[in-house]
């Protein structure tokens, strides 16, 4: 049996959500996101689409686009509350669902096909069960793998269902833009239009020369991607790969000592998130990102493997002074802790001074339990 796999996909989620409660706001043009001077926009319905406004701008560039749009703060646990009817479908067609994020999945239906009719038939069938459950519409995109599925759900956005066979996958991907390429990223497609590559045949087609100066080693499998070639899996089950806390600041920050206080209080909360799910981290990095928007990052592997606040501060305000050191002076709008290379944590310590650690951070975790995440702070954290 052919193998298919179907990419479902929200149509503009949060704002959908909104509308649906508040019938009054269907059809206008609709943000969601906070509208302080620092908010971005987490998403927007198809009406303000229309003036350029899309998810990630910031607010104040959407407002310039859109000054009649009507702003309304995200509302995570309603958002959560759909989310989990919508899998609760899916896991009625099949149990390889991968979760991307509240609103988008893949499943592989391979197997389902013998009791529920072809994958068209399937992916008809969820929309219609989505819809009857939560008056939301879904694009699908039906496909024989995970990239040609992701790329066949946009295209006929909102409420679309767009059936790439294999034979046809060269058909519908030659035309399209190289921006369609999932993971290719924005200044990355600039500059291989930049080149003269426009669409994905073009580039699946490119000669080596043209290729490797943009991507070098990864070349190849570009060409493959342009191609429509994947053969990853559905896999219902992904290991968190990265856990990270990051703050987008009121007003950019220059001041060293204040850096490393916010530096401090991220490390602590991504350190809590590392706890609460039983992980150790091998690898400790920062994210910078200057007022012009250029993001930096900086990372240092550590052995062991470690979950306490104290160490992961300590590594986190190393990196942090070091890139300051060459950037005197800079004032930064964003901060960020990024744990990787995660595994379960282990229940034995090493050393003493990392017993007194951990025991430490049980007391901060009890008490936070118990009385509300602000009830006790390391003293590194407070300005």
């Amino acid at each position: 049996m052919t193998r298919a796999v179907l990419h479902v996909d929200m149509d503009a989620f949060y704002a959908s959500v909104e509308e649906h409660d508040d019938p009054r706001l269907a059809g206008k043009p609709l943000i969601v996101g906070w509208d302080g001077g620092r908010g971005v926009v987490a998403a927007a319905s198809y009406a303000v689409r229309r003036y350029g406004v899309h998810s990630a701008m910031p607010m104040r560039t959407a407002l310039r686009l859109c000054p009649q749009a009507i702003c309304v703060r995200p509302r995570m646990q309603r958002y959560q509350e759909v989310s989990r009817i919508v899998f609760g479908v899916f896991r009625e067609i099949s149990p390889l669902v991968e979760g991307l994020s509240l609103d988008e999945a893949f499943l592989d239906v391979t197997a389902s096909q013998e009791l529920l009719g072809s994958a068209v038939d399937i992916a008809r069938l969820i929309k219609r069960r989505i819809c009857g459950l939560t008056g939301l519409t879904a694009s699908v995109g039906v496909a024989p793998n995970k990239l040609v599925a992701k790329i066949a759900s946009d295209l006929m956005k909102p409420d679309g269902l767009t059936h790439v066979t294999p034979e046809r996958v060269r058909e519908v991907l030659d035309p399209l833009s190289v921006r369609r390429l999932p993971g290719l990223g924005r200044k990355t497609g600039a500059r291989v239009e930049a080149a003269g590559i426009e669409t994905l045949g073009e580039l699946r087609s490119a000669p080596d020369a043209l290729l490797w100066p943009l991507f070098g080693r990864y070349s190849a499998w570009v060409r493959e991607r342009a191609s429509g070639i994947d053969d990853r899996p559905v896999l219902p089950e992904v290991e968190e790969k990265s856990l990270s806390a990051e703050d987008t600041f009121e007003e950019d920050i220059g001041d060293s000592r204040t850096l490393h206080v916010q530096l401090a209080r991220l490390a602590d909360v991504a350190a809590a998130r590392l706890r609460t799910r039983s992980l150790t981290a091998g690898c400790i990095g920062v994210k910078i990102r200057r007022a012009d928007f250029t993001t930096f990052t900086r990372q240092r592997a550590v052995t062991p493997p470690t979950c306490e606040a104290r160490a992961i501060a300590g590594v986190a305000a190393e990196l942090l002074s070091r890139w300051l050191g060459g950037n005197p002076g800079v004032k930064l709008r964003l901060l960020g802790v990024v744990l990787t290379e995660l595994t379960p944590a282990s229940q034995l310590g090493l050393f003493e001074e990392t017993r007194r650690s951990a025991k430490l951070d049980a007391a901060l975790d009890e008490a936070r339990a118990r009385f509300g995440s602000g009830a006790l702070r390391p003293g590194s954290t407070i300005g």
